[in-house]
């Protein structure tokens, strides 16, 4: 035979070989765990294998086995060598593939080129069973048949190598294994593959720079078990980088928002889809000319209305119909609206409406607020809060805001004062989502809630490439033109009601209809494996601590010093009795932490604390509601006489139905917090009863403080 005669076979056999040729390993072993460090070894061991002997791999799916095999390869003296993979799932029973074909015409096999030193069947557990024997076969003696069997055995003199999801028997006797770990036992090693992932995909996505991870963002990513290992992991790095905005050349680098990484919820838990059920709700609820009308035309005026009379008008609660449409009219029916629909008042706030305004004020004078600020803004927003609450419950206190219509409205003002700030400063609604203290009461109870708005995850993911509903961006589709979800979350993100106003504008950006209007079992939010941020807690104790200060006198009438009334006399001794009666619940949850440290480490103590606050939350809304209720059932039907000072038609409820309703709300109050509870303590005994003990005896306790004499 001629030497072109010779060389043509070769040169069509590379040309086949093409498509299967491993050019390189894609990384190296990411990570310093024990896990990672093993793998590392084995890795380097079997590459310096004097025999290059055959190597099974094995692991779940998503960890990249091929990528080990082409570690060993091109880490082997065989480097130069070509290697060549070969999927199990798509080979046929007789191997026609990998052996050749029969026949004058039929193509010759790969295995004879002598340029293939290594052979990668990747996915052996789905290969057909008729060519397992073949393959072991090639395996422990390198031995293949060709399809004419006329022709003698062949010899393959390369290294073969297998990756598997499953045992095969036979291989395990006959090939050097390795297992390669799941992400889940290596989650010291998550923070370093997101470093490493966010490398690679910000510099293929255009970024200057890649973003920097936050230590909190880490420790959320290593509760999670990433079933889809280190490919779920790479999918969600670049549905991340996606949902944020490319910084200019220069910017220093942001960190990552924890809000651009969601995933799908463990536990799949009853809801009934409102939008579903009646579908032209979704097309009413979702238009923006409604919301426009709604904030721009009547909130923002009716609040500009209110509270000019507020300083113009009569300055007591039995004159002034304003200040009874605030006290006896707004508490009682935002309490009672948060077990139904939530932080729907944060929707349509007067405060942020004029944030909102102030934005495009300044937007159109060319002023430009900066970007959302990342990171673990919670940290320091929580405690603010909290102490921002603790000043107005002291204020409210010791001014008597409930019957002065000035102070009642420098309150409304201040706080529309930080919301304006807030939105001057940063863009969307930073202050309603971190620092607004009605907001964050909001954000509690709205945890208690039958209504969610959640978007489906696997539509979002495998659907969505532009995440106009996060960020915002032009209509797509029947999704609108919108400027994104104004909290700063993707509603696929959304493990609670928290950062949630339900404004629907993730709604009107969906051109894929994920987002999902919902009614589901009250207070689903809170579950044993939740993650609260830092600082909630302090705010349930805070709002807890203003039911003591309304009825300090019950509780600390009798000390010595105590004051006749907190209204009135010098201010230091008032305001040293009303911050000792705020602080009460506090020293009691700083007495259990510290007897729960003797039984127990303290980061346990603590974290069944917290799940025990927020156990009593259904009990700490009754309160407070329980607490309204008086001045909301006697005077919100005095409204008409009240405002025009005319014998107009009115209704004030009797002090016997008051106590009754009391009563009524804080059974049940009792009642949801022994069934929270349940649910949040049911792995510790003693936690469960010591909380369902405090919850009865403060259920008590709670009646009798806001017994109708309040």
């Amino acid at each position: 035979m001629e030497p072109h005669q010779q060389e043509a076979p070769v040169a069509d056999s590379l040309l086949r070989l093409a498509p299967h040729l491993v050019g390189r390993a894609r990384r190296g072993i990411v990570g310093d765990s024990r896990y990672a460090s093993a793998l590392r070894e084995a890795v380097r061991t079997a590459s310096q294998d004097p025999l290059g002997g055959p190597l099974l791999i094995s692991g779940e799916p998503g960890l990249e086995k091929d990528n080990i095999a082409a570690l060993i390869h091109f880490g082997s003296p065989a480097r130069r060598q070509l290697m060549v993979r070969l999927d199990g799932a798509l080979l046929r029973g007789d191997g026609v593939e990998l052996f050749g074909a029969a026949g004058r015409g039929g193509e010759a096999s790969f295995l004879e080129n002598p340029e293939v030193g290594a052979l990668l069947i990747d996915k052996l557990d789905r290969v057909d069973p008729q060519l397992l024997p073949a393959l072991l076969e090639l395996a422990s003696s390198g031995r293949w048949q060709a399809p004419d069997p006329a022709e003698a055995p062949h010899h393959f003199t390369g290294r073969v190598f297998f990756t598997t999801e499953a045992v095969v028997p036979g291989f395990e006797r006959v090939c050097t294994l390795i297992r390669v770990p799941p992400l889940r036992v290596r989650r010291q090693d998550l923070g370093d593959w997101l470093r490493y992932d966010l490398r690679l995909k910000s510099r293929a996505l255009g970024w200057p720079v890649a973003p920097v991870v936050g230590t909190e963002l880490i420790r959320r990513l290593q509760t999670r078990d990433f079933p889809g290992n280190v490919r779920e992991l790479e999918d969600l790095v670049e549905r991340a980088l996606r949902q944020l905005p490319v910084p200019a050349e220069g910017e220093p680098p942001p960190e990552l928002p924890e809000e651009v990484f969601w995933l799908p919820s463990r536990q799949i838990r009853p809801r009934f889809d409102l939008w579903r059920w009646k579908p032209s709700l979704r097309l009413r609820m979702r238009s923006p000319r409604l919301w426009n009308a709604l904030l721009f035309a009547l909130v923002s005026w009716a609040f500009v209305l209110v509270n000019l009379w507020l300083w113009l008008g009569p300055q007591d609660r039995a004159h002034n119909g304003m200040l009874n449409l605030f006290w006896a009219w707004w508490w009682p029916l935002i309490l009672l609206g948060y077990p139904l629909v939530g932080r729907l008042w944060c929707s349509f706030c007067p405060f942020m409406v004029w944030g909102e305004i102030s934005q495009k004020l300044a937007a159109a004078l060319g002023w430009q607020p900066s970007r959302w600020p990342r990171g673990e803004t919670d940290r320091w927003a929580a405690p603010a809060l909290a102490a921002g609450f603790a000043a107005i419950l002291l204020w409210e206190e010791l001014a008597n805001l409930e019957n002065s219509a000035r102070l009642s409205s420098c309150l409304l003002l201040l706080i529309t004062a930080g919301a304006v700030i807030g939105s001057l400063r940063f863009e969307k609604r930073f202050w309603c989502r971190y620092l607004c203290p009605v907001g964050g009461m909001n954000g509690l109870f709205a945890k208690l809630s039958v209504l969610e708005l959640r978007a489906q995850v696997g539509t979002c993911s495998g659907s969505c490439s532009t995440y106009a509903c996060f960020k915002g961006g032009p209509a797509d589709g029947e999704g609108l033109a919108t400027a994104g979800c104004p909290l700063g979350t993707h509603p696929a993100h959304l493990e609670d009601n928290r950062n949630c106003v339900l404004c629907l504008t993730c709604a009107q950006a969906c051109p894929h209809r994920s987002v999902q209007l919902s009614l589901r079992p009250p207070a689903a939010d809170l579950q044993r494996e939740m993650t609260p941020p830092d600082g909630e807690a302090g705010l349930i104790l805070v709002l807890a601590g203003g039911v003591c200060l309304k009825f300090w006198d019950r509780l600390l009438g009798g000390l010595p010093l105590a004051p006749d009334s907190l209204q009135e006399g010098p201010l230091l001794p008032r305001l040293a009795f009303a911050a000792l009666a705020l602080a009460l619940p506090s020293a009691l949850a700083l007495g259990a932490l510290r007897l729960g440290s003797w039984l127990t480490p303290p980061a346990r103590a603590a974290r069944r604390l917290r799940l025990g606050l927020y156990g009593l939350l259904p009990l700490l809304w009754a309160l407070l509601l329980a607490r309204h209720l008086p001045v909301g059932m006697a005077e919100a039907g005095r409204l008409l006489p009240v405002t025009f000072q005319r014998p107009l038609p009115s209704w004030s409820a009797d002090h016997h139905v008051i106590a009754f309703c009391q009563s009524l709300v804080l059974v049940v109050g009792v009642g949801g917090s022994l069934v929270l509870l349940r649910r949040l303590l049911l792995n510790s005994r003693a936690a469960l009863w010591w909380g369902s003990a405090a919850a009865l005896v403060l259920g008590a306790g709670g009646r009798w403080l806001v017994a109708v004499a309040s």
